[in-house]
């Protein structure tokens, strides 16, 4: 082990395999990332070449849906496999529209916790979870979250490009329902994911599963059958750039990499 290994070992981060925040790190062109990260990232170009705008796209899916929710009355954000934060992330899209906004941010990447925590430090009414998703009664029970969200008024349970690193045997289902029980009438549920929508999402799922071991490429259905119990809003579950944009988008000529993830967002009656 080299002597850089060794020290990003001693904070918990092996730099010798790639990150699932890391690699999204990379394709919006951030620095909190590695050689390996970036290598895994040059193949998912061979099978996708747009795979960076297909984070642009996602990115500014997020935009628009914050900024959506807030026009909902909801304040409180609980940002589930939120990754490094970058650009436009929750709580600045947030607190632009109504400082008084609230966001915590869920990961379990050990450099989400030594990088985010510093990054959010100065940022009122944030706080970061060093935890994993996939238990929600200890993220719902942490500190974090108790001390910043209050359960008696809406809340936005989001997971953004993250379902599709859960298996099918690690219940994704049952995850996003734990959540939304957890939440009261008026909350949302924002959900994007990578679409088994092409040939080459196809192909793109096989690269992640051989590389990170997570990627699952789900059916419009599938990802439909999240929301089962609230209602969808319009337009419903549809390719990233197709939900609220901001102008124009041709829906004859999606490309491949405007397909690769759908999204919707749906509140809780």
């Amino acid at each position: 082990m080299t002597e850089s290994q060794q020290e990003w070992a001693a904070k918990g981060i092996d730099i010798t395999v790639p990150s699932i925040a890391r690699a999204y790190d990379v394709v919006l062109n951030g620095t909190d990332n590695f050689a390996v990260d970036r290598a895994f990232v040059a193949e998912l170009v061979k099978i996708v070449p747009e795979i960076y705008d297909v984070a642009t796209y996602n990115r500014e899916a997020l935009k628009r849906g914050v900024e959506y929710l807030i026009s909902q009355g909801v304040r409180q954000f609980i940002d589930l496999g939120s990754g490094l934060p970058t650009v436009r992330n929750t709580h600045e899209v947030a607190q632009a529209a109504d400082p008084g906004a609230r966001v915590v941010y869920v990961d379990n990447d050990p450099m989400v916790k030594v990088h985010g925590r510093e990054i959010l430090a100065a940022s009122p009414g944030t706080a970061v979870v060093s935890g994993d998703l996939r238990d929600p009664a200890a993220v719902l029970a942490s500190p974090e979250v108790t001390g910043l969200i209050d359960f008696t008024e809406p809340v936005a349970i989001m997971l953004i490009g993250i379902l599709h690193h859960l298996h099918d045997d690690e219940d994704p289902q049952g995850i996003v329902d734990a959540y939304m029980a957890a939440v009261p009438a008026g909350s949302h549920l924002f959900i994007t994911s990578f679409c088994a929508s092409s040939p080459e999402a196809r192909a793109a799922e096989q690269q992640f599963l051989a590389i990170l071991g997570t990627g699952r490429f789900r059916t419009e259905a599938e990802i439909t059958a999240w929301f089962a119990g609230h209602g969808l809003v319009e337009p419903g579950v549809v390719p990233n750039p197709l939900w609220r944009p901001a102008g124009p988008v041709d829906e004859t000529a999606l490309t491949v990499g405007q397909k690769l993830m759908y999204g919707g967002i749906a509140r809780k009656g």
